[in-house]
Parts: structure tokens; C-alpha cells; sequence
């Protein structure tokens, strides 16, 4: 198969502005050998699936941005992270000697190749031949991370600058433990309904996380900055405001448009799909009208 099989890329007729969106965890095929290689029901491998969001997030095409968007699973192979970092426990044979086995992210199981999906349910019923996932970042995640580099370096060549927009979802609640006098107790935590993630200001100009929050909330949403999602290896790796080029993550809440435990559509995508439609033609005017000293390039985008 070729590795742009692996992926799509919606284009617009024309660029119209200087921001690439990309949806990296909304892939929906399940390779058979991996689903056979699971001990897992495909129902459960979902439960890490960003679901549907490229489609939340199409309206991008109509207003003169490219949406670039996996076709592959999460669970599968995660482009939101380092190229190599691999559990050794997981594989059978000798991980290269530059892999990053030591990443919180490799610890708590969510690594390039994935240990778990929600609930810390075990993906994999026996190791994995290490050359199998050395195959995927070979065949998969360099040639994804190649096309979204040259989907923000066509942006950089037509307008001097570019703006990645990393889209993804959240669960609608967050366990925590709460402590007491009487004890610990675990509780669940409703979250916003969008979290933009900037890196705590470093991955984009100041105006664009604080604009996209204020479009949001005019709609008459909850937003939170940051806070429990910065920004992943995408927004720090591509976010490089100094050079021009700038990164903002948006999490959506999924219980705006999704019923959790069934993976299914629920009448708020309509709503929520309309909303992000008019969300994302009001950001690309917002991009367009700012002054050029917001975005000026310093250094060209280097070809990595």
C-alpha cells in the first residue's frame, strides 16, 4: 500500500490564507492484522480515536486551508509524538539505539506505538517483532510529518508565514483524587468545551490563542487555555514563532457532539459542526487582518 493511503489531504481551489489544520488522531481503519493482534474488541480500540473531528473540522477546505487527516488509528501509530518513542518492553528484538524509551509519555503506556488505550486496557496480546514498528514510522509517520511540512511550507512560500491548527478531542470528564481529613475519594470533573493549547505562549503569537478563545466564547462557549492541555508533540515541534511559524492545539469537549459510550454521532454535530464552520471563518479573517509584523518570518522554513 502506499503511505498516502495512509492519509488524505482536502485542498482548497485555492490558498486563501496562511494556516494548515490537521487532525492526526481522527484515522477510523483498523488494519485486520492489527485488530487479530489485539486482545482487544474494536469497540475498545476506539476509545482513543479522536472521532470524527477531521469532519467537525472540514469547513477548513471552504474557507482556503488545507485539512490534512490520518486514516489510520491512534491506537495504531501516533504522529503526535516523537518519531521513536518506543517501549522496549513492548517489542521483541533490539529498539535502535536512539529510540526515547524513557519519555513520560513511553511510561504511562502512550507512546509512538501505543501500550494502551482508555482505561489502561492493554492493546496487544504478545510482543510485537520490533520491525514491525519500525515499519510503520517508516511507512507511516515520516511520510505524514513530510506532507503536513510541505503543506505548512507551500503556506510559508505564499504568505511569508504559517499557522498550523492542530485539532483533536477530549473526554467530556476528568478523574481526579480529591484528599480529605475523612480520606481520598475519586471524582469526576466536567471540562470546557474547547482547550487551546499554545504551550504556555510559545508555539504562536499571543493574539491568535487569545482570538480563537474570544471567537469561541462569543458563540457562547466554556474555554479554557493550557489547562489540562498544552499542546502536544506536534504543537511543540511544529510551533516556532520566531521563524514564522505558529501552532495552536484545540481540544473539543466530546459530549458536544458524540454519545462517549457508544462512539456515535448525537445531534449536537450539527450544531457543533456549523458552529466551527463560522469559528473557522472568522479566525481566518482575524489571521488575515492582522498587521504582517504579527507574523513576520525571520528564517525560512527549513526542510527537516
Amino acid at each position: 500500500m502506499n503511505s498516502a493511503d495512509f492519509f488524505t489531504i482536502a485542498r482548497p481551489q485555492r490558498l486563501a490564507v496562511p494556516v494548515v489544520f490537521n487532525s492526526p488522531h481522527s484515522g477510523r481503519h483498523y488494519p485486520a492484522d492489527f485488530l487479530k493482534a489485539s486482545g482487544l474488541d474494536g469497540h475498545a480500540l476506539r476509545r482513543s480515536e479522536d472521532f470524527v473531528v477531521d469532519q467537525l473540522f472540514s469547513g477548513a477546505m471552504r474557507h482556503g486551508a488545507p485539512l490534512l487527516s490520518a486514516r489510520f488509528p491512534r491506537a495504531w501509530l501516533d504522529v503526535n509524538r516523537e518519531p521513536f518513542e518506543l517501549d522496549p518492553q513492548m517489542f521483541s528484538g533490539a529498539l535502535p539505539a536512539h529510540a526515547n524509551t524513557q519519555s513520560a509519555r513511553v511510561q504511562s503506556g502512550l507512546g509512538t506505538i501505543a501500550r494502551i488505550v482508555a482505561e489502561n486496557e492493554e492493546i496487544y496480546r504478545a510482543r510485537l517483532p520490533v520491525e514491525e514498528a519500525l515499519a510503520r514510522i517508516e511507512q507511516v509517520y515520516k511520510p505524514y510529518h513530510a506532507a503536513l511540512r510541505g503543506l505548512l511550507a507551500e503556506a510559508m512560500a505564499g504568505f511569508g508565514h504559517a499557522i498550523l491548527i492542530d485539532c483533536h478531542s477530549m473526554p467530556s470528564t476528568q478523574t481526579v483524587q480529591r484528599s480529605s481529613p475523612f480520606g481520598s475519594r475519586r471524582q469526576e470533573l466536567l471540562r470546557s468545551d474547547f482547550v487551546l493549547g499554545d504551550r504556555y505562549g510559545t508555539a504562536c503569537a499571543p493574539f491568535l490563542v487569545h482570538g480563537a478563545a474570544a471567537i469561541l466564547r462569543e458563540q457562547g462557549y466554556r474555554v479554557a487555555i493550557n489547562k489540562p492541555y498544552a499542546g502536544g508533540f506536534i504543537t511543540e515541534h511544529y510551533g516556532r514563532p520566531e521563524k514564522g511559524l505558529h501552532a495552536l492545539q484545540i481540544e473539543v469537549n466530546r459530549a458536544l457532539y458524540m454519545n462517549e459510550p457508544r462512539i456515535e454521532k448525537t445531534a449536537g454535530f450539527d450544531v457543533l459542526a456549523g458552529d466551527l464552520d463560522r469559528f473557522i471563518e472568522r479566525l481566518m479573517a482575524l489571521v488575515l487582518h492582522e498587521a504582517d509584523d504579527a507574523f513576520a518570518a525571520t528564517i525560512p522554513l527549513a526542510a527537516e
